[in-house]
């Protein structure tokens, strides 16, 4: 039916292209595009004799956008999946535009010298996108991502209005390592060594890194301490929930990671400002993610679960009413199927899904737009039928 170009060639970037080559119907022809050609070369290989996707690769500077421009005019894709690092999102956006090529991402620009997730400079494409008559989603992951799809469902069939939603984010999954982080992380680190933010009342409210904490007994999971964090898919939904007054996000941690973190903290491992060392200049977050183990090697190692959802109160027929959608996935399930851990399933799953959506013209907006503000229904069917079945209750546990 259709090409797709993917680029980068990480555990997300593995598990959205196995889903791809499953889904052979609709993703007729594949480019797997990394700065690492031999990565995508390996990864075609594998999946080449075992799926009816015609397999291409190619090697790019995903920071270069002439060169992106140039390659993306050459393979003319119906949809680019940008799975790259966050830093290279604008240089991806401007090669789309120039090539008039759909764009679809699951995370939020942050330059590199700053660590803050918001989405003011992908926003600040949406009048180019728009006159361009090309459709930019962003947030096609699980949080962000399936998380909005969530709201967006729960909104169209369960209330009129919602006001509180809370996002929760279970890995209850042990690789038995000391300390590791199960994904990137540089932006694992900067994500969870940042000030806390929420949404309330019209306005950000911020809190200290960790200053948060709450219990919560997730369902197949257990009691598990978890802490309030700011992350990108409370400023989207802030503006697109009507009826809002207050969002939440919360992240799951054991004491182990926090007491290392600390640790590495306290004597400077988590800086992104240079330093100079022996005559060079080198930034000490990413010194430590060279010798932290590659969240790629976790998969075989991690047993347990997650359960990622989100927590809705709102108004129905004039009655106040409590309802969660949840996800739940299998750490050794996902290592089974596609050689990856859930973490990088539950993101790369939901990746192929909304390039699909994007690419089928079932999602066709011109401008950029965040997950929440199209059609939940076909998302929604889409994650039962491809690996990451949703769950729900009508009387939840609430957070206090």
């Amino acid at each position: 039916m259709g090409k797709a170009m993917i680029i980068g060639c990480g555990g997300v970037a593995s598990v959205a292209i196995h889903k791809c080559c499953q889904n052979s119907e609709v993703f007729t022809e594949l480019c797997l595009a990394s700065r690492t050609k031999a990565k995508c070369d390996a990864l075609r290989d594998k999946l080449a004799p075992t799926t009816a996707t015609k397999i291409s690769t190619a090697q790019v500077d995903a920071n270069n956008v002439a060169e992106l421009t140039r390659l993306l005019e050459q393979e003319r894709p119906d949809v680019v999946l940008n799975l790259a690092l966050p830093y290279q999102d604008l240089s991806i956006m401007e090669a789309c535009l120039a090539a008039r090529v759909p764009y679809v991402d699951t995370a939020n620009y942050e330059p590199e010298d700053t660590a803050k997730f918001e989405y003011k400079w992908q926003w600040a494409y949406r009048e180019r996108f728009e006159q361009a008559g090309v459709t930019a989603l962003l947030g096609s992951g699980f949080d962000p991502g399936v998380t909005g799809v969530f709201s967006a469902y729960a909104l169209k069939h369960h209330f009129d209005e919602i006001n509180y939603i809370d996002i929760l984010d279970c890995n209850a999954g042990d690789h038995g390592y000391p300390f590791a982080t199960n994904f990137n992380p540089e932006i694992n680190i900067r994500e969870v060594s940042a000030n806390g933010s929420y949404w309330e009342a019209g306005r950000w409210v911020e809190t200290a890194p960790m200053e948060i904490k709450r219990v919560y007994n997730f369902p197949e999971v257990g009691e598990r301490d978890m802490y309030l964090l700011h992350h990108e898919e409370l400023e989207s939904l802030a503006l697109n929930m009507p009826g809002i007054k207050r969002i939440r996000f919360f992240m799951t941690f054991g004491q182990s990671y926090l007491t290392h973190l600390k640790c590495l903290e306290n004597v400077g491992m988590t800086s992104i400002k240079p330093i100079e060392f022996e005559g060079k200049q080198i930034v000490p977050l990413q010194f430590l993610k060279a010798v932290l183990p590659d969240p790629a090697s976790l998969g075989p190692r991690t047993k347990g679960k997650t359960n990622i959802g989100c927590i809705f109160t709102g108004q129905k027929d004039g009655q106040t009413k409590h309802y969660y959608l949840y996800n739940v996935c299998d750490h050794q399930e996902c290592y089974k199927e596609v050689g990856s851990q859930a973490v990088a399933y539950t993101t790369g799953v939901p990746a192929m899904i909304g390039a699909m959506l994007v690419m089928q013209g079932v999602w066709s907006k011109p401008g950029v737009h965040n997950i929440e503000e199209f059609d939940p229904d076909p998302f929604m069917d889409a994650l039962n039928r491809w690996g990451l079945p949703w769950q729900e209750s009508f009387n939840p546990e609430l957070v206090d």
